[in-house]
């Protein structure tokens, strides 16, 4: 059985800062922002190169979360260095880089307070996990 994490749905106060915060200044995808009916907004942003989207939404059941919420998603990248340096330079409030054993994060946070970690794994730590 295949099972593949596609869609998380992000907690958000304002639906128009959160996609231009996700769009603008992490570079997100804007897939889809519709309105089908009556209160219900639905905006999906997906990360270059990500196989997983974020859902921002309003009107939907089931899916309420306090804003802000959020915690510990990972954006997985070859150079947390440079992508901090991209983000700082967009204007995101970027942490320092923590280096845990050669693992590297660094941390930020939406408007809202969702919290994300941009990771580097180097290919020696990768390859071990894959074949112990």
């Amino acid at each position: 059985m295949e099972m593949k994490l596609e869609l998380v749905p992000m907690p958000v106060s304002d639906i128009d800062r959160a996609k231009a915060f996700y769009v603008e200044k992490l570079g997100f995808n804007a897939d889809h922002d519709i309105q089908p009916g009556g209160t219900m907004r639905i905006v999906q942003l997906t990360p270059p190169g990500s196989a997983c989207s974020i859902l921002l939404s309003s009107g939907l059941q089931g899916l309420e979360m306090p804003p802000g919420s959020l915690r510990g998603l990972h954006l997985v990248v070859a150079d947390v260095s440079k992508a901090r340096e991209v983000l700082a330079e967009r204007g995101v409030a970027v942490s320092e880089i923590d280096d845990m054993g050669g693992v590297k994060y660094v941390y930020f946070s939406d408007p809202d307070g969702n919290s994300w970690s941009l990771q580097e794994i180097p290919p020696n730590i990768r390859a071990s996990k894959v074949n112990p």
